[in-house]
């Protein structure tokens, strides 16, 4: 296999299955000049696994400015480089986005050699709507989470989440708050020994009372809207602030997709907040 000169390539690795890697990702990683890891001590189990001998590179969130500029070197002097991460797709919720944004400043070709991914596997046996949202690591402190979760409730598609497990029942508290109603998968060990799916209601959902460990990929189901209620006070209050901001048509327009709930009620509680306001003038 050969590789182009002058190449980072964004190399899937396995997130628990080492079976799972590709054979052109092997091909590619025996191939480069230099690889790219986020914990060097980790991916040497895998590289040594299927006989990988090749220079290998610390990069991850506490140096990825400081090697940068190392890093495009290498790569201006024509060498061939790999950037895998401990697990899954790289740059997602990991490592690599900065190299990848300077790479394109710089003419860098950048290939993805595409493989396993934890999001994807996760939704691929949820059952929930296709079109999903993925966010990665909610913040960690109340007020930020609860903004973060309010924003993300108005969506109408599937959520997913990466979630430590050992705060899972912090996130399963605010859960039951902003997303009543819908189901949730939480997935444990993806293709691992124990892999482990959790399904329920988020409503029923219990909390777990003994500790696990590691890190979990959470999917929220999609917004239930068949025979939704109209929350005339969620409206006008939404109502209230959107117009201040944006034209009739479009506030409408915004609580409809919002809400997923009789149009014209929402056009006509819009029209009369916009009379009353300016009746006040």
């Amino acid at each position: 296999m050969k590789l182009s000169t002058k190449s980072l390539y964004i190399v899937s690795t396995p997130i628990g299955n080492l079976e799972d890697i590709t054979l052109r990702a092997i091909e590619t990683l025996k191939n480069s000049d230099i690889i790219l890891c986020e914990d060097t001590r980790h991916s040497l189990k895998l590289l040594n696994h299927f006989k990988i001998k090749k220079k290998i590179f610390s990069y991850h969130k506490f140096n990825e400015k400081k090697e940068l500029n190392k890093i495009i070197k290498y790569l201006n002097d024509g060498k061939i480089l790999s950037l895998i991460s401990d697990a899954g797709t790289p740059a997602l919720s990991d490592p690599g986005r900065l190299l990848i944004q300077t790479c394109v400043d710089e003419g860098v070709n950048i290939i993805p050699i595409p493989g396993v991914s934890s999001i994807v596997s996760a939704m691929s046996v949820s059952g929930f709507k296709d079109q999903f949202f993925f966010y990665g690591f909610l913040p960690k402190t109340e007020n930020e989470v609860k903004k973060v979760l309010l924003s993300l409730s108005e969506l109408t598609c599937s959520l997913v989440f990466f979630i430590p497990a050992k705060k899972i029942n912090f996130y399963l508290k605010r859960f039951k708050t902003f997303f009543s109603s819908r189901k949730i998968l939480i997935a444990k060990e993806i293709t691992k020994l124990h892999e482990t799916f959790y399904r329920e209601n988020i409503d029923q959902i219990k909390l777990f009372k003994t500790s696990i460990k590691g890190e979990l990929t959470v999917v929220i189901s999609e917004k239930n809207i068949k025979d939704k209620i109209l929350d005339e006070d969620k409206i006008i209050k939404k109502a209230r602030l959107y117009l201040k901001k944006y034209t009739l048509k479009d506030v409408v327009e915004l609580l409809f997709e919002s809400e997923q709930v009789n149009k014209k009620k929402i056009y006509q509680i819009c029209l009369d907040i916009k009379r009353k306001d300016e009746k006040n003038i």
